[in-house]
């Protein structure tokens, strides 16, 4: 309960703040009102099976309903906010919980058993009508749903935190650590992947629908498989190395953390120990005014950098972010924005038009291009690879003795190395809400 207390701390403030973006939002597009949908089960195709609830992130950057399905906030300017709170009648499934005082103050909380009691809110034409319920769109006219530039305004503003989301990200961290933590372990004990992702959801009692995202959970060569989600059930011959990519969600918030292990000693070990120490200093520059696009390229100098200490790359640093050869080792983005989503909103807009900004040239997958905001809140997450298709690739069209083969062959059995943190953006030194978990634990 004082973990609650805490994480609720400002969260008046937050809803007060919200009314504002909104109303200034809703009358900027010639809106007279918002009702923001929490979105409806999916059923699959020709069966019964409904697949996991995720709530639409709009409703959930007001409300904690994180499986509150059929829900629906209305969102008025000069009004209290009208939560239509779904608790149907049901006994096939457990209904929602009766509202928490904590929340519930801060809006006016009708209780209704129809999952289409938010139609009759009084809702016209100049009510902008937010989500992907089937309900939604079957009444609405056009124009008025999603509306892009009203959903860009929204967007923009969700990529500053307000104290209260923060909160809830710092606890989200400090879980995602305990977990960490308890993989890292199951690792050291010789556990198979799928172990070592059920201990992870054991120490913090969260399912896998619970989870912001699938936890990655790559052993040896696994590692190179950026999305890799396979968790095989039996333990490799010789274990080698250890990534995981995972995370915990609080009210909605995410926290989204990589670690990289080696089973012993060695040249791998030395490599994640570079890695780290390349990290921690992009973490130290994140700072409001930083062009997010320079330290992605500072990032790929600074690998390049490594991979020649190491005599993995055979020309200077400069020359291998240059010809591209650094993209075959360091293949994705930075980071991104992190927030109610994993990869949150508007990493790539520069106005309510969503004009892009666009990615440096020969870097298609960096996820954010903005200049940094106090209260953004992202991550820095480079990364090393020995990825068997880009290697190919390179042998293939590149200068093939830029590379060290011979080091590769031996380091590819290992997969690959990332390191990720999340960091809150302020006009002075940054907050690592990932070392500030680990370390009080």
């Amino acid at each position: 309960m004082a973990a609650r207390k805490t994480i609720s701390e400002g969260y008046a403030a937050h809803v007060a703040e919200l009314q504002q973006h909104w109303e200034k939002a809703l009358q900027a597009e010639g809106f007279d009102a918002a009702l923001i949908h929490a979105g409806s089960m999916l059923a699959s195709f020709l069966d019964d099976y409904e697949y996991p609830f995720r709530c639409n992130p709009h409703l959930l950057w007001w409300l904690p309903l994180t499986h509150h399905h059929d829900s629906a906030l209305l969102v008025r300017p000069g009004q209290r906010p009208k939560l239509f709170y779904y608790q149907p009648d049901d006994y096939w499934y457990s209904p929602p919980a009766d509202p928490e005082s904590w929340w519930a103050d801060e809006f006016e909380v009708v209780s209704v058993r129809d999952a289409d009691a938010w139609k009759q809110a009084g809702i016209d034409g100049r009510t902008a009508l937010i989500g992907d319920a089937p309900a939604l769109a079957e009444c609405a006219k056009a124009g008025q749903l999603n509306p892009a530039r009203l959903l860009n305004r929204i967007h923009l503003e969700r990529t500053r935190k307000t104290p209260y989301e923060i909160n809830c990200m710092a606890e989200a961290a400090r879980l995602g650590a305990v977990a960490h933590t308890a993989a890292k372990q199951a690792f050291r004990e010789g556990l198979s992947e799928y172990d070592i992702h059920q201990r992870y959801c054991m120490s913090i009692k969260m399912v896998d629908a619970e989870l912001p995202y699938g936890n990655i959970i790559a052993l040896n060569d696994h590692s190179a498989i950026l999305h890799y989600h396979g968790h095989e059930q039996h333990v490799p011959a010789k274990v080698r190395s250890f990534l995981i990519d995972a995370g915990a969600a609080v009210h909605g918030y995410a926290c989204d953390i990589t670690r990289t292990y080696a089973a012993e000693a060695g040249e791998f070990a030395d490599l994640i120990s570079a890695m780290d120490g390349m990290q921690q200093q992009l973490c130290a520059a994140v700072v409001a005014g930083l062009d997010y696009r320079d330290l992605h390229l500072r990032a790929h100098l600074d690998i390049a950098r490594i991979l020649k200490d190491f005599d993995i790359i055979r020309p200077s640093a400069e020359d291998a972010v240059a010809s591209g050869l650094s993209a075959v080792f360091y293949p994705h983005g930075l980071g991104h924005y992190l927030g109610l989503q994993t990869h949150d909103v508007a990493g790539l807009i520069a106005d309510v038009d969503g004009t892009p900004i666009p990615r440096p040239e020969g870097h298609p997958f960096l996820r954010l291009t903005r200049t940094l905001e106090a209260g953004n809140v992202l991550t820095i997450e480079p990364g090393l690879y020995f990825i068997e298709p880009l290697l190919r690739k390179w042998r293939a069209n590149g200068e093939v003795a830029a590379i060290n083969w011979d080091k590769v062959e031996t380091l590819a059995a290992y997969g690959g190395i990332r390191i990720e943190d999340n960091m809150v953006v302020t006009h002075g030194a940054p907050r690592n809400l990932t070392r500030e978990a680990f370390a009080s634990l």
